[in-house]
C-alpha cells in the first residue's frame, strides 16, 4: 500500500474525463481529479498476480504490451527480466488475429539479422544494403519483442487498455485473458483481471510492471523446482528398480547349480529310487536277425 502511494497509484483522470464504468474503483475526488481506491488496487492487483505466477508455473506465455512513451522502457526491460515476449512500439493490426502472416514478417527479420551477420552485406552493392537495413530497422522496431516467439501468448498484460483497445479486442476475439491497468478513463469490462491505478505515471507503471514480471519469475521457478524434483524421483524410482534387479540377480548367482538334491528329501518318506536293474527290464528288447 505504501509502495502504491509513493507511485501515485492514486490518481485518476479529471472529473469530466472519467468513464462511468470505473465508479466502484473510486474512492472520491480531490481538486476535479478522481481518487482510486487502493484498496481494491491491491486485492484485485494481487489475483493478477496470482493468475500470472500460475501461468508461468505452466510454462505458458505472457505478452508485454505498452506503446505509450513512458511505458515503452519498463515494459522492455521488465518482460526480457522474466523471459517473456513484449511489444513497446507500435501494435501491428492483426498480430494475434492473423498470427500466420506476422510470421511471415518475423521470418523476414529473422533471415536479415542472419545477412548482416554471416557477411552475404559485403556481396551486395550499398544502396541494396542500405534499403534492406532500412526494411531491417523497421521490423526490428515492431518484431523484436516477439521475435522468438513461436506461437500464440496465453495471456497478455497491458499498460492502458484504451491505448491499447486493438490489442485487447483481438486477445478478447480469440479468447486470450487481459490484465490490464485500467484508469479512471477506461472501460474495465473489456479486462478479464483489472488493476485500477495510474496508467500514465512513469513510476506507477514501473511498480506494476516489475511486480508482474516478479510474479512470473517465480511461477518459472516453481517450474523448474517441480521438474528437478520429479527427475529427482524417478532417478530415485529407477535408482531401486536397478537395486532390487541387482540383489535378484546375486540371489540366483549364490545357488550352486552341482549342489545334489536329494529327491527322497524333496518328496517325502515312502518315495524310493527306482533299481537300475528295473529300469534296465523295461528297456524294449532288440532281437537281433540273422541275414
Amino acid at each position: 500500500m505504501k509502495e502504491l502511494l509513493e507511485a501515485g497509484v492514486h490518481f485518476g483522470h479529471q472529473t469530466k474525463r472519467w468513464n462511468p464504468k470505473m465508479k466502484e474503483f473510486i474512492f472520491g475526488e480531490r481538486n476535479g481529479i478522481y481518487i482510486i481506491d487502493l484498496q481494491k488496487t491491491l486485492k484485485m492487483f494481487k489475483e493478477a498476480s496470482k493468475f500470472v505466477q500460475d501461468l508461468a508455473n505452466d510454462g505458458r506465455i505472457v505478452l508485454f504490451v505498452g506503446t505509450k512513451r513512458q511505458a515503452q522502457d519498463a515494459i522492455a526491460e521488465e518482460a526480457q527480466r522474466c523471459g517473456m515476449f513484449y511489444i513497446n512500439q507500435r501494435w501491428l493490426g492483426g498480430l494475434l488475429t492473423n498470427w500466420i502472416t506476422v510470421q511471415k514478417s518475423v521470418k523476414r527479420l529473422k533471415e536479415l539479422d542472419e545477412m548482416a551477420t554471416d557477411g552475404r552485406y559485403e556481396l551486395l552493392p550499398k544502396k541494396e544494403v542500405i534499403k534492406l537495413e532500412r526494411e531491417r530497422k523497421h521490423l526490428q522496431a515492431n518484431l523484436a519483442g516477439i521475435k522468438n516467439m513461436s506461437r500464440l501468448p496465453d495471456a497478455i498484460f497491458v499498460i492502458d487498455s484504451n491505448k491499447e483497445q486493438i490489442a485487447v479486442r483481438e486477445a478478447r476475439k480469440l479468447g486470450i485473458p487481459v490484465v490490464a491497468v485500467v484508469d479512471t478513463n477506461c472501460d474495465p469490462s473489456e479486462v478479464d483481471y483489472v488493476i485500477p491505478g495510474n496508467d500514465d505515471a512513469l513510476r506507477a507503471i514501473r511498480l506494476f510492471t516489475s511486480k508482474i514480471s516478479e510474479s512470473i519469475a517465480e511461477g518459472a521457478q516453481l517450474m523448474t523446482d517441480k521438474q528437478v524434483a520429479d527427475m529427482q524421483a524417478a532417478s530415485d524410482a529407477a535408482q531401486a528398480a536397478t537395486d532390487a534387479a541387482s540383489e535378484y540377480v546375486a540371489a540366483e548367482a549364490a545357488v550352486d547349480p552341482t549342489e545334489d538334491i536329494s529327491m527322497e528329501q524333496v518328496l517325502g518318506p515312502g518315495t524310493h529310487k527306482k533299481p537300475a536293474a528295473t529300469e534296465e527290464a523295461e528297456l524294449p528288447k532288440v532281437e537281433s536277425q540273422t541275414v
